[in-house]
């Protein structure tokens, strides 16, 4: 059997060595912006992990470099994630400035991240979908603190402008749910789905 991670993030990629070794990372170009939020967090992000599936498996499908993989048994794991506010979504920031505004949204608030799971087995077809919230609480943040944060460069690539597992550590009061779903992927969600599908990784 084969592993596939359709993300790119070096995050992801560091986690899933917690359960194993065995993958290779094809990331996903799936552009998010062609699915819309229309209120039900959970399966927005859902939505989108199993579309950045869709995309690697198509990848497989149709360019050569990737022959190999379609003569094996594989699975792709899609994930994507999102902070939620007020029922609205924030992804990744496009610039320091939206950055910046993210950050002061969250400060002295309580937060939720979602990540959502799309495991395929290409083999059979056969998609497995979950998702994971945690709330994260955030101190009052200072002009000074979050300006001082973003020029750090920590937050253009994560999803509501910060990393818990950087600098933006010392912001964060509380947390109730799944550490790892906040850095990018719920590892006891994920093992408890790769088990349901037959699949033991340990």
């Amino acid at each position: 059997m084969k592993l596939i991670l359709a993300s790119s993030s070096p995050r992801r990629k560091e986690l899933l060595k917690k359960i194993t070794n065995e993958f290779t990372v094809i990331a996903s170009d799936f552009d998010e912006n062609t699915i819309s939020f229309q209120g039900d967090v959970s399966q927005y992000v859902i939505e989108l992990a199993k579309a950045k599936a869709m995309d690697v498996l198509n990848k497989i499908k149709n360019e050569a470099r990737y022959k190999e993989i379609l003569h094996e048994d594989f699975f792709i794991v899609g994930c994507d994630t999102v902070v939620e506010i007020e029922n609205n979504i924030l992804g990744k920031p496009k610039d320091n400035l939206e950055a910046e505004i993210m950050l002061g949204k969250l400060s002295g608030k309580i937060h939720r991240v979602y990540s959502g799971i799309a495991l395929l087995n290409a083999s059979k077809n056969v998609f497995k979908t979950d998702y994971a919230c945690t709330e994260v609480a955030f101190s009052k943040l200072s002009r000074e603190e979050i300006k001082h944060y973003v020029a750090s460069g920590e937050s253009l690539d994560k999803a509501g402008a910060y990393g818990i597992q950087g600098k933006a550590a010392i912001f964060v009061e509380e947390i109730k749910g799944c550490y790892y779903n906040i850095v990018g992927l719920p590892l006891n969600k994920l093992y408890k789905m790769f088990l349901e599908m037959g699949v033991n990784l340990k």
